[in-house]
């Protein structure tokens, strides 16, 4: 959602900000819906003091015996009660159809973000490790999975249909091994604050953090006004909805370990095959809820935490920022974190890091002010993946596939999983 007063205060900025999303000029057509709004709203008002003011006039008449001024005086008020309700109606409806223009556009992008319409014209940042030569042909993960009679698309397929997995024994282990490590360094080392979290939300929370009404579409809902969470940003980001926070506290940042639904609509004939791209899935999820001037620093540092779980890993991985094209709906910049997979000789995400401004808070009602300030502003929200855990799982079987099928497991998750250092091979 966005500020109507810096829309009519710069209307050309806010314009070009959606151009570089694609979008053509809206600025008129919203300040004009919102000046046809306060027209109405002043109409009401001047309405509402006459109702007022001859409702008081009604009394004195009758005290002085007036009955005729009265009489006129009370048919006024009548007509008046009438057209508040019908000002009341079109304002209602007035506010709703400014509503739904603004809450269809994306957030406008930071000037540093990169030009460019899709995944091509994203900029690397850095890469760090450097990809494990292999002897042989490197297999993906769903043949290594199935190799080894843990890995299950079939029988999953016929209880749930496509785009889930059954993963048994040990690396059903390794998933929950990744997982817990996740929770552990973001809680101990990177100060976030562990939070359980539902799984099933309301309308307004998917609302407050962007996915509806645009993506509904992309979401699970239930048969009543439930929907399930697409990522756990969305009850992580709006426990403090409504909310008016004590800026000395900021930033708050939260961490969840979640399944995650996603109906994968239009992404019909890619990823198939394997874990990338399920219906169900686990992640780590990190939230930050800052001041406006905290949120650049907040950025860095939250995709730094993302990164340093690949690094206790050892898995090779570049980070990259997001062209404008490639950007989600609600951000104004990202970095996405790509980790190798030698299965598919290439880097495939496995975290975004991304900042919202005030876009997210403006939509939940969010606000937070100085100590003994009466004056309030909106808080900025930030969300990364740290990590999701299935892609993660994915990367460890390929970057840690041995000659023969087994799997070495990573020493940071050895205390994880009763310190056994293979899955397969001779020692299973």
């Amino acid at each position: 959602m966005f500020d109507l007063k810096m829309i009519r205060d710069n209307p050309d900025a806010f314009d070009a900000g959606l151009a570089r999303r694609g979008l053509g000029p809206m600025a008129s057509v919203i300040i004009a819906l919102d000046a046809e709004n306060r027209a109405l709203m002043t109409e009401a008002q001047a309405a509402q003091a006459r109702r007022n003011e001859a409702s008081k006039l009604i009394g004195r008449a009758k005290a002085t015996g007036n009955e005729d001024e009265a009489s006129a005086l009370m048919a006024e008020v009548g007509v008046l009660k009438a057209k508040l309700a019908t000002f009341e109606l079109d304002i209602a409806t007035q506010t709703e159809k400014l509503n739904d223009l603004l809450s269809s556009l994306p957030n406008t992008p930071y000037e540093d973000v990169p030009d460019g319409v899709d995944e091509s014209d994203n900029v690397e940042v850095r890469t760090w490790g450097t990809p494990r030569p292999m002897a042989w042909a490197a297999r993906e993960h769903f043949e290594l999975g199935e190799a080894l009679q843990m890995m299950d698309f079939e029988r999953a397929a016929k209880m749930s249909g496509a785009r889930f997995v059954l993963l048994t024994g040990q690396l059903a282990r390794l998933e929950r091994a990744i997982g817990q490590f996740m929770i552990d360094l973001h809680v101990d080392e990177h100060n976030y604050a562990e939070i359980m979290v539902p799984s099933l939300v309301r309308s307004e929370a998917l609302y407050g953090t962007g996915q509806l009404p645009k993506f509904s579409e992309d979401q699970f809902r239930t048969t009543g006004d439930h929907w399930l969470i697409p990522t756990a940003e969305v009850p992580l980001t709006n426990i403090h909805s409504g909310e008016i926070l004590e800026e000395e506290n900021l930033p708050l940042r939260g961490t969840a370990l979640t399944q995650c639904f996603r109906s994968e609509a239009g992404s019909s004939g890619r990823d198939t095959r394997g874990m990338i791209r399920q219906h169900q899935f686990n992640k780590v999820e990190l939230v930050s809820i800052t001041t406006p001037e905290q949120s650049d620093a907040e950025l860095e540092r939250k995709t730094g935490c993302a990164e340093e779980v690949l690094k206790r890993l050892g898995l090779p991985y570049r980070v990259v920022k997001l062209c404008v094209g490639d950007m989600g709906f609600g951000a104004r910049r990202t970095y996405d974190i790509e980790v190798w997979l030698p299965g598919q000789e290439r880097y495939r995400e496995i975290s975004s890091c991304s900042t919202c401004g005030d876009f997210q808070a403006r939509r939940m009602k969010t606000r937070c002010r100085s100590k003994g300030e009466k004056q309030t502003r909106f808080v900025h929200t930030l969300n990364g993946s740290g990590l999701a855990v299935g892609r993660t799982l994915v990367a460890v079987m390929e970057n840690y596939q041995r000659e023969d099928g087994a799997i070495t497991v990573p020493e940071a998750l050895r205390p994880y999983m009763g310190n056994i250092d293979v899955i397969g091979g001779s020692q299973n």
